[in-house]
């Protein structure tokens, strides 16, 4: 239920709020780094282009999966060229645009990721059913549809 003071006074959305906030602070950078061998903020380009199912990103692509904006963007995919996980190659249609590839190593760290974050997954849910890991996700992802945008 909604109040005129813009507070929910349901209980599930109170838990709700709860466990969303608890999960953030324990996926700080500084907790993820410990997790995935010190991953820095550029695996969230490598994380754009993985998710862009093979589509062309730029750096635009990058800004806009991340909510952030242009310079911060660029930043982060200058880090990312920087340390070797990603690559420009130049647009032969628009000299002005580079598209942003993964490179050897920028695959390797990014299946590195996800068997850490699988693995804490798979622990967080150890005690669990098979039934119970499947609408888990099939309602979180459901969840996270809700909020886009």
């Amino acid at each position: 239920m909604y109040n005129s003071n813009y507070m929910y006074e349901d209980n599930d959305i109170a838990d709700i709020e709860r466990a969303m906030v608890a999960i953030r602070r324990r996926q700080s950078r500084r907790a993820l780094a410990r997790t995935q061998g010190a991953a820095g903020p550029e695996h969230d380009v490598l994380d754009v282009i993985e998710g862009a199912g093979g589509a062309r990103v730029t750096v635009s692509t990058v800004a806009e999966a991340l909510g952030v904006d242009q310079p911060r963007a660029s930043r982060l995919v200058a880090a990312a060229v920087g340390t070797g996980l990603v690559r420009r190659e130049a647009d032969q249609s628009d000299g002005r645009r580079s598209w942003l590839v993964l490179t050897e190593a920028g695959t390797a760290a990014l299946e590195r990721a996800h068997r850490s974050r699988r693995a804490a997954f798979a622990a967080a849910t150890a005690g669990w059913t098979e039934e119970e890991r499947a609408q888990f996700a099939r309602l979180l992802t459901r969840f996270v549809g809700g909020m886009a945008g």
